[in-house]
């Protein structure tokens, strides 16, 4: 289908299943955790090379104390580009058994007659706006979103308003409507999962200024391959002028957003705002 990279939906290993409750079901979902050298993990890398074309994929990472939600790319020889392990993991439910990741992380991805820099997030990562700001100070161009909810208008317009204000590109993949092969078969409000895989070029105007529709697709509720065409030299003239992204920041005055104090409204008792990482993350 002419495709230069596939991105797979979040924990696709494991078809996001989360961790029991009860201690012997817990043990048996962290048995559950592959290294990055692990067949499921080495036969992406091989198809990678065969097909010519870059495969972002999706596991349960085995990990010191605890596993990671991750997502590891490889290049179109099948080089290893990144791994990236969820940063913000939804510690209000089965998620708390991971060990969430530290940082966010954007590198180069050769196409041959062109490079492109990408970053991953993933799922619960874009509803802070500070992911995609990271990626984007990294450099990314085009970030990749592996994703397990239900995606209802307004988790959709977040994916479209980080797009928006840091000028990238962003593609997302989520499960389709008939659920996933784990057998979680809803998210913590109780909703199914319903596909809506979508894609944002990052360019809202032209250069005279007049609106443009950044939605290059949308993908119905069912299993489906979705396609998304990003033009990279509009996407680089586009961020070369206009205002958003990094051109008028103003870094000084955003002192509070590196608080770790909390105001009472949000304190949360499952929150490991004030714990000490547990695991590193970054490019391995």
């Amino acid at each position: 289908m002419g495709a230069d990279i596939a991105v797979f939906p979040e924990m696709w290993q494991i078809g996001y299943e989360l961790c029991p409750r009860d201690d012997p079901g817990r043990a048996s979902w962290q048995a559950r955790a592959i290294a990055t050298d692990d067949f499921f993990v080495t036969q992406f890398r091989d198809l990678a090379a065969e097909l010519n074309m870059a495969i972002l994929i999706t596991y349960l990472q085995k990990w010191e104390n605890a596993p990671r939600n991750t997502a590891t790319l490889f290049d179109r020889k099948g080089e290893h580009v990144l791994t990236y392990a969820k940063v913000h993991t939804c510690d209000f439910e089965g998620e708390a058994a991971l060990s969430p990741g530290t940082a966010f992380v954007a590198e180069d991805l050769d196409f041959g007659s062109a490079q492109l820099r990408v970053g991953v997030m993933i799922c619960f990562d874009r509803e802070f706006p500070e992911s995609a700001r990271a990626l984007m100070l990294e450099g990314a161009e085009i970030i990749l979103v592996p994703n397990a909810c239900y995606l209802e208008p307004e988790r959709l317009s977040q994916v479209r308003v980080r797009a928006f204000e840091n000028m990238v590109g962003i593609a997302m993949a989520n499960y389709a409507e008939s659920g996933v092969s784990g057998g979680a078969e809803a998210d913590f409000n109780g909703h199914g999962f319903n596909g809506h895989s979508a894609a944002y070029s990052g360019i809202v105007c032209d250069e005279d200024g007049r609106a443009l529709n950044q939605e290059l697709v949308e993908a119905d509720t069912t299993e489906t391959i979705a396609l998304a065409s990003f033009d990279l030299d509009k996407l680089r003239a586009y961020r070369s002028r206009e205002i958003w992204g990094d051109a008028y920041r103003k870094p000084k005055s955003y002192q509070p957003l590196l608080a770790t104090s909390i105001h009472p409204t949000f304190a949360r008792r499952d929150s490991r705002r004030h714990a000490s990482p547990t695991a590193a993350n970054g490019s391995t």
